[in-house]
């Protein structure tokens, strides 16, 4: 999927993804490629376009890539291209027995003995992710996320997108944390996800550095920053010259220059694509609203330190819509002049801004009025289990959870 050519919000890229598990007992099933092989008529593929949406492989075997083919011009058109999507790839799954499982980490999946890696096209790219980090763990086969492509166009627009996007990345697990169960047991966190994301490349700390990118806003500036340390490092670990620098870099938005955008990934996915969309639509439009200095100047926005958002973002990795956010020095960027307030407050102040001139946004807003009416997914998912669980309680939440995804519905305690 390229941008390139695109100005500012011309156009959206979306990705999700998603586990294949066991119809009956919900285990992790390796059928990607089966999968794949079947929708492309016995074929052999990595990716299967059928029209505006696209199916690919990652790098687990269970796991699965729904994504736009390219760039969107209208987001409200896409709830449906992935529905039916969604519909056309049933058959496929009922044939294997296998449903796809929504949520960004399966609850009690083992990657140790779980995981197999993609052994097709491009394998040779995976064994030396696999060498050099042990993609046998969670933080490499069991974070699931959606992805939100933004296009820009030269380095006056890549300035004022990076400085907009790095304000809104530490309050994204407030809207789309779905992760507070790992290894069958609550882990303290709400979004555990970002958790193994920070960590998931510390052989090699230069690929995410905080997670929150640099303070930077220029193309040279960034190549030499962020790039230049990582074609440094990895020239340790892989001298044969396998892994790309420009798809290395495992940054919560990354910079995508060979196709003019600006990837996001710190958003869990939900339980059925729609509400993945509407949040798509909810952070596109906060952007946007930044990018035009409507609260605070872009000189301001550019000002605020990588280390401040960092600990935004951890805060609310762990208490989702509940974090405290006392950095008034940030809240003032989003037009917050309060000493503190909760992610729930502040999404609700953001929402209610920009939705009242962002049509897309009104259209697709139903899922977003759940998240703020019952809580994020995680929320809803420990309201359903409450503090003493057995695993057959697991099992069947997540059951559940599968069936919003087929029955295109919110998961509603």
């Amino acid at each position: 999927m390229t941008t390139q050519d695109l100005k500012l919000f011309e156009a959206f890229g979306i990705e999700m993804e998603y586990m294949l598990v066991d119809r009956d007992t919900l285990n992790v099933r390796p059928v990607a490629d089966t999968v794949l092989a079947i929708l492309a008529g016995g074929q052999l593929v990595s990716d299967f376009e059928s029209g505006p949406i696209t199916w690919s492989n990652e790098l687990a075997l269970h796991v699965l890539e729904l994504k736009t083919t390219l760039p969107a011009k209208k987001i409200r058109s896409l709830p449906s291209q992935f529905e039916k999507a969604m519909v056309d790839l049933r058959p496929v799954l009922d044939r294997l027995n296998v449903r796809l499982l929504p949520t960004a980490m399966h609850p009690w999946m083992n990657p140790a003995i779980e995981t197999i890696l993609w052994p097709h096209e491009n394998y040779e790219i995976y064994q030396a992710y696999d060498r050099i980090f042990d993609c046998k763990s969670h933080g490499w086969a069991n974070v699931q996320s959606v992805h939100l492509n933004l296009p820009f166009d030269g380095d006056e627009e890549f300035s004022r997108l990076h400085a907009a996007v790095r304000l809104v990345l530490p309050i994204l697990p407030a809207l789309t944390a779905s992760s507070p169960i790992v290894d069958g047991q609550y882990t303290g966190k709400m979004d555990t996800r970002m958790q193994y994301y920070a960590d998931h490349c510390r052989a090699m700390g230069s690929l995410t550095g905080q997670v929150i990118p640099e303070s930077i806003f220029d193309e040279a500036t960034y190549r030499r920053e962020v790039f230049e340390p990582i074609q440094r490092d990895v020239k340790v670990h892989d001298p044969s010259g396998v892994l790309q620098i420009d798809f290395l870099n495992a940054r919560g938005a990354i910079a995508r220059f060979d196709r003019g955008s600006v990837e996001l990934r710190v958003m869990d996915v939900q339980e059925y694509p729609g509400a993945d969309v509407a949040i798509c639509a909810a952070v596109t439009a906060v952007v946007k609203w930044l990018v035009e200095e409507n609260v605070s100047s872009l000189e301001a926005q550019q000002a605020i330190g990588t280390a401040s958002l960092r600990a935004v973002l951890d805060d609310v990795s762990t208490d989702a819509e509940n974090a405290v956010i006392s950095d008034s020095a940030y809240l003032a960027t989003l037009g917050v002049n309060r000493a503190s307030c909760r992610g729930r407050e502040l999404w609700s102040e953001l929402l209610h801004r920009v939705r009242r001139d962002d049509s897309s946004l009104a259209t697709l807003y139903a899922p977003l009025e759940v998240i703020e009416n019952e809580g994020t997914l995680a929320t809803r998912i420990c309201k359903s289990l409450g503090d003493d669980f057995s695993q057959e309680d697991l099992h069947n939440v997540y059951d559940q959870l599968a069936d919003c995804l087929d029955q295109w519905e919110p998961f509603q305690p």
